[in-house]
Formats: C-alpha cells, structure tokens, sequence
C-alpha cells in the first residue's frame, strides 16, 4: 500500500472523530450540559447540536423527566419516646439543569438526607397514635419542607409518600391488645344495648297484653252486668206477670171452700216429702182440723170484688233492658191489685190457723160453704 493511501485513510478517520465529536444528538425531556475547558458554556436543549470539537465537551445529561426515589425504613422517635422506622417515597423533577449540576454534588443523597431530618422533625412532635393517623398532614408537611430546600439546586419536589410507619413488635401487639379490648368493649356495649332494648320491648308487649286483658275482662264484666240486669228485668217482669195471671184467674175462677180444702189435702204429700220429714204422723183429730180450716177458710168472701186490673195473657213478656220503669210500674199495680182484693173478710194465701174466737166446727161436719 502506498503513503498515499495510508495517508488518505488517516484523513477520512480524522474527519470521522471530529464530525462525531462536533454533532451531539440529546434526547428527549434531556438536557447536555456543556462545557469548554472546563468551565460552563451552554445547555443543550434535545435534538441535532452542534459544538466546536477538542473545545466543547458535553460534560453532564441531565434527565428533566419526574422522577421516584424509595428510601430505606429510617428509625424515627416519636413525642411519646417511641421508635419507629419509616420509609418514604419521593417524587421530583429536575427544572434546571445548570443549578442540578453545578449547586449540588448529589442531588438524590441531599434529597435523602433532608427527606430524614425533616421527617425527624415532624414525627417528634407527633405521639404515635397522632403519627398513625396522620399520614395526610405528614406528608403535606414534609413536601413543603423540601420543596423549599430543594428551590435552589433546580429540584421540585412533586410528592412525598410515606410507605410505612411500623412500631416495635411490643407495641404492636400492646395496640392489637388494646384495639381487641376497644372491639370487646364494643360488643358488650351493643350486647348490653340489645339486651335492654329486648327487655324495653317484651316489658312494652307485657304492659300492652296486660292492659287489654284488663279492657276484655272489663269488657266482659260489663257484658255480664248488663246480661244479669236484663235477666233479672225479665225475671222480675216474668214474676210480675204471672202474678198478675194468678191473681186474675183466682178471682176469674170464684174459688169456694171446697176447692180450698182439696187443695190443703194436696199440700200434705209434698210436706211428707221433705228433706227433714224422715217421720209423718197423721192426728186423729184430721177430720176436726180441716172443720176448723174449712170455717176459717170459710170467712173468706166468694167474691172479692174482681180482679182491679185485667191483664191480657196473651201479651208478650218485655225483653228490652230499657223498661225498667214499666216493670216497676207493673209490680206496684199487682201489690196494689193485691192490697185491694184483700178485703175486710180475710187475706188471700194467709195462715191456716184459725183465729182464737172462731168457733169450733163440729167432727164430721161438712164446712159450710161462703
């Protein structure tokens, strides 16, 4: 090969490294951070640029995409002198590329740093349980914080999230204790409720059972009240009646003394038949003693003058329970009809004794009639 050719190969290289080094392709949400002989000219904004080779030299790319950090769990105290160990998660956006490269060596480990001193001192004035339910006002907080530390390096903090807050083991079994209590609590408080509430309503239920048990029995005695009122208005219209009936077919019939007489012998049985009558003894003087009824009997006027007051005896019986006054009225006109069929001669129905200065009749006579 000749000098020649050795010579136009070493152009043709040369042209090669120096059109590399003077054509810089950056890509997308990047930025190239150039410098010349150290010292910072110029960002590269993405896309086709050009610099001077051997001068310019594109020291740093720098990513503007958001980007996500997750920290290890950090031990954390807490106000009520308590570990905890908690690991967060960051969300950032580089919006200056020149300030990211040239005002902090790291900008990730100050990122991290920061995040645990202000976490720090944040959860330090929290008790763990605040700490627990808090996430929200943490998380807020500590975005704040670094948003504001991170303003000058170019950074902006987009998000804070906080993984996980985990207590030491005694802790949380002295919280699963605690919180089993609170659901033990919880369930006699409601067992207690439905207990009382059960009892509220049988006690309610018993009192409404007794009350119309009480209104039917009341109901009930009322009804029988009423019933017994209106049989005993019947009852006493049936008795009125018939005596009315009977007294009106006595002096209807004009009874004589030896109806009388016959119906005395009829009596005589049914005296026999008593419950206490386990012994009869006819008198001999039988014949004399009925003498003697039939002459007393005998003062008893054939006609008393009639019955005052006719009584149809086809008539119905009243039923309704409003007729008291018309049944009174009935019973004092048969008292009345009584008093006045009486007589001066001698009651009706009265004592079969004779009086003390009636005469006795002779044994064997016959009663002479009226």
């Amino acid at each position: 090969m000749s000098t020649i050719s050795v010579f136009l190969i070493l152009v043709a290289v040369l042209a090669v490294v120096v059109l590399s080094m003077t054509i810089k392709i950056v890509p997308q949400a990047r930025a190239g951070i150039v410098e010349r002989f150290g010292k910072y000219r110029t960002t590269l904004p993405a896309g086709l640029n050009i610099v001077l080779p051997f001068i310019d030299k594109v020291r740093y790319m720098i990513d503007l995409r958001e980007q996500v950090v997750s920290f290890p769990p950090q031990p954390v105290i807490t106000e009520d002198n308590l570990t905890v160990s908690i690991d967060t998660v960051i969300y950032f956006q580089v919006t200056d590329a020149v300030a990211a490269t040239y005002e902090i060596a790291n900008y990730i480990q100050a990122i991290e740093q920061l995040t645990m001193t202000t976490l720090r001192n944040i959860i330090g004035g929290m008790t763990l349980e605040h700490a627990l339910t808090s996430r929200d006002q943490i998380n807020s907080g500590l975005r704040g914080e670094l948003d504001g530390a991170t303003g000058k390096w170019g950074i902006r903090v987009n998000r804070v999230e906080l993984k996980g807050i985990d207590p030491p083991p005694s802790i949380i079994d002295a919280m699963e204790k605690q919180m089993r209590a609170e659901r033990d609590k919880r369930a006699a408080i409601l067992n207690a409720e439905g207990q009382r509430q059960s009892a509220i309503l049988s006690a309610e239920g018993d009192k409404q059972s007794r009350i119309l048990t009480a209104e039917g029995q009341k109901q009930a005695q009322i009804l029988n009240a009423q019933a017994d009122r209106q049989a005993a208005i019947l009852r006493a219209q049936g008795e009125a009646q018939a005596i009315l009936n009977v007294f009106q077919a006595i002096h209807d019939g004009n009874p004589d003394q030896k109806l009388l007489s016959y119906q005395y012998l009829q009596t005589l049985p049914k005296i026999a038949n008593g419950e206490n009558a386990s012994t009869w003894i006819i008198p001999a003087e039988l014949t004399k003693a009925l003498g003697t009824l039939g002459g007393t009997i005998g003062k008893i006027p054939v006609d008393g003058g009639g019955s005052k007051h006719r009584v149809d005896i086809e008539e119905p019986v009243a039923e309704e329970a409003d007729e008291d006054a018309g049944t009174q009225a009935a019973v004092e006109q048969a008292l009345e009809a009584a008093k006045d069929a009486e007589g001066p001669g001698g009651r009706l129905g009265g004592s079969a004794t004779a009086p003390s200065d009636a005469p006795p009749a002779d044994e064997g006579e016959p009663p002479t009639g009226p």
